[in-house]
């Protein structure tokens, strides 16, 4: 288990994070969201600020389009069994990850916000 530093609160995740410590930790910049869904899941409905990256491309060697320096990534997807692959992929890559339990089920059932591919309110399939 990895010991926390200042620049990764979450180096020693256990492998899973609940929606409301993810939002807080993405809202202050701390980690970054990977949303695995596939683009039409993600443009429905998506937690603002989500990096859009499907399990199948991320399965195929592309890595997040962002630039992670030493944030952990915070996989999500519809309920918590397409973002544990991914979660497992990225620390099979070197990264630190989290699955965010129960995805955006919990995510939208915790209250955070959803929007569309327009930043209007989205909804969870």
């Amino acid at each position: 288990m990895n010991t926390p530093s200042p620049h990764n609160p979450f180096a020693n995740t256990s492998g899973d994070v609940d929606p409301t410590t993810a939002h807080q930790a993405v809202s202050a910049g701390d980690a970054v969201l990977l949303d695995v869904r596939e683009t039409d899941e993600y443009t429905v409905g998506h937690a603002p600020g989500a990096v859009h990256l499907p399990l199948s491309r991320l399965r195929d060697g592309a890595e997040p389009p962002v630039d992670l320096g030493q944030r952990p990534v915070f996989a999500i997807c519809r309920s918590g069994a397409r973002s544990a692959i991914a979660t497992q992929i990225l620390v099979d890559r070197g990264h630190t990850a989290a699955n965010v339990v129960g995805g955006m089920h919990a995510w939208h059932q915790a209250g955070l916000p959803v929007v569309d591919e327009r930043g209007g309110n989205g909804t969870v399939a």
